[in-house]
């Protein structure tokens, strides 16, 4: 029986984690496949620990583990840390709010199965229906993708997408280094590099505003870009 190990990095996410869960836990995979869940608390400050603890305690059916960072390292470090301990045969990465819909992993799923891949993204860009909260980040988004496609040769619309679909021993073969949002340039470098053209399948998406809790800055927009530079010429 196959298990799909979801890592959902999480940082002061109190007010989306437990929907974000039950989300997860609802969502019935095809062809059987089981869901292994590892939470990665990045040091939060707020209540979110203690409410992903009560949550395991009411769930003790679900397959979920809480990893607790000592300090706060970044996203990227979170999912690093995520990357060492999943156990199952495919890995998608989730982000603890609640833009990125978990009844995708089956479109992904699919996908991945019928081409036999070790490498899907999901792709907000192609689904017409999708909207984004702000123009800064839509353009730039589409900038990080631009440079991806010139320095690696690919053809993505959705470079920075948090639904990347990995082949679980592929993705624990890549040494990764990063520490914050550079986790996705990064992996999308080194993946590239290995003569791998990066598959797509649109997917929902629902924006969230700085003021309900997005992190992301314009400033890790230039680190993406730095970032596929910098893998382009050195391992």
């Amino acid at each position: 029986m196959k298990t799909l190990s979801i890592i959902i990095p999480a940082y002061n996410e109190e007010k989306t984690i437990i929907p974000l869960l039950q989300k997860v836990i609802n969502v019935k995979l095809i062809n059987d496949i089981q869901k292994e869940i590892v939470i990665v608390n990045d040091c939060s400050q707020d209540m979110t620990p203690s409410l992903i603890n009560d949550y395991i305690l009411s769930r003790p059916e679900a397959n979920i583990r809480l990893i607790n960072q000592e300090k706060n390292q970044g996203k990227g470090a979170a999912i690093r840390k995520g990357i060492e301990i999943i156990t199952g045969d495919y890995v998608i990465i989730q982000d603890a709010d609640l833009e990125y819909e978990p009844e995708d992993y089956n479109v992904l799923l699919e996908t991945f199965l019928k081409k036999n891949l070790n490498v899907l993204y999901g792709s907000r860009f192609l689904n017409p229906q999708n909207k984004h909260s702000y123009q800064s980040f839509y353009l730039g988004g589409r900038l990080v993708t631009y440079f991806a496609n010139f320095l690696f040769a690919q053809h993505l619309t959705d470079e920075p997408t948090c639904y990347k679909f990995f082949e679980a021993e592929f993705l624990k073969s890549i040494p990764l280094k990063c520490s914050g949002f550079e986790f996705c340039p990064e992996v999308t470098a080194k993946v590239a590099k290995r003569g791998i053209k990066i598959q797509e399948v649109a997917i929902k998406y629902y924006p969230r505003s700085i003021e309900e809790g997005k992190k992301i800055k314009w400033t890790d927009g230039i680190e993406a870009i730095w970032t596929l530079f910098k893998y382009r010429f050195v391992n």
